[in-house]
């Protein structure tokens, strides 16, 4: 993840969502098409995330809501959580992109986005987590040794999309991140 802080210049207040988990300043609540934008402008301020378009982001703020979050602090996204459900693998979770503005890192956000999202009704039956992350992104792989302590499950890795075999060399090999199993039950807040 950078140093850089995102901003977001005149952005509009948070809309008004009845739905939303409110904890202390932040405010957590399945994605809007009206947050895609502003998604798209976090992501591209933290890297080493690989930056979507911003359609995606659109498709991943309206398909994918009840498996997305974002985490609003001051009026403006402060996370952002993009996740689904493998259509092969209906117990897994696959995390595809966290990112946290620079202002607000170190606040436990990733993991209360997460905690919300496992919270609906459309997550049951979820008993691992899956993500991707290159060798290099140290960020992610703190992230998820916590979470796997969080969660007090196991972690695992393996490659999954190889530099060279999958890449033609122009991308980091992806390790695939399994935690898991772990009862929802049991998820603590």
């Amino acid at each position: 993840m950078s140093n850089e802080t995102a901003e977001f210049a005149g952005a509009d207040p948070v809309p008004d969502r009845s739905h939303t988990k409110s904890t202390l300043d932040v405010r957590i609540a399945p994605p809007v098409a009206e947050d895609a934008a502003e998604v798209n402008a976090l992501i591209a301020a933290c890297p080493p995330l690989d930056s979507n378009s911003l359609y995606a982001n659109l498709i991943q703020c309206t398909h994918f809501a009840e498996t997305c979050a974002v985490a609003w602090m001051g009026g403006k996204i402060a996370g952002w959580i993009s996740g689904h459900r493998p259509p092969s693998d209906k117990d897994t979770f696959f995390l595809w992109q966290v990112a946290v503005r620079q202002d607000v890192r170190g606040r436990g956000l990733p993991r209360r986005m997460l905690a919300e999202i496992f919270a609906r009704p459309a997550q049951s039956g979820v008993d691992r987590i899956q993500t991707s992350i290159t060798r290099e992104n140290e960020a992610s792989w703190a992230l998820f040794r916590n979470v796997s302590t969080w969660l007090g499950a196991p972690m695992r890795e393996e490659i999954w999309f190889d530099r060279e075999k999958h890449f033609g060399g122009r991308h980091a090999s992806e390790f695939l991140v399994s935690i898991g199993p772990f009862s929802m039950t049991s998820i603590p807040t």
